[in-house]
């Protein structure tokens, strides 16, 4: 069985809306605030079991005001819109950067399909 991935490097990058994560197998990701946003850990995103996800709209402009470490295994990210209850492990940060194609593209779609017809 192979460890969790652990983080070595947090960069919070407010101008270019992106959260800098490096990790001791040499990966680095950037990741996005509404990315992050819309997959956080918590139950109020996840729900409470499989098939509760909830999609969370209108965070194109989300910002994240700060990073609280969580012992050594974890951050809380404290977004603008007052959102602070998943911790992002760095499991969870790393699966977030190799998976990013895949999961921007499910939320993508996942939206597109909220949105209201514009037919008349």
């Amino acid at each position: 069985m192979t460890p969790d991935p652990q983080a070595i490097e947090i960069k919070l990058r407010r101008a270019a809306r992106l959260l800098e994560v490096t990790f001791e197998d040499g990966s680095r990701f950037e990741l996005p605030f509404e990315y992050l946003r819309v997959y956080s850990p918590s139950a109020e995103v996840k729900g409470h079991g499989p098939g509760q996800e909830t999609l969370v709209l209108g965070k194109e402009a989300v910002g994240v005001r700060a990073i609280e470490p969580v012992g050594q295994y974890a951050v809380k990210l404290v977004f603008d819109d007052g959102h602070d209850t998943g911790l992002y492990t760095w499991k969870y940060l790393h699966e977030l950067g190799r998976e990013h194609q895949e999961k921007w593209a499910h939320y993508l779609a996942r939206k597109q399909a909220q949105a209201p017809s514009k037919s008349k």
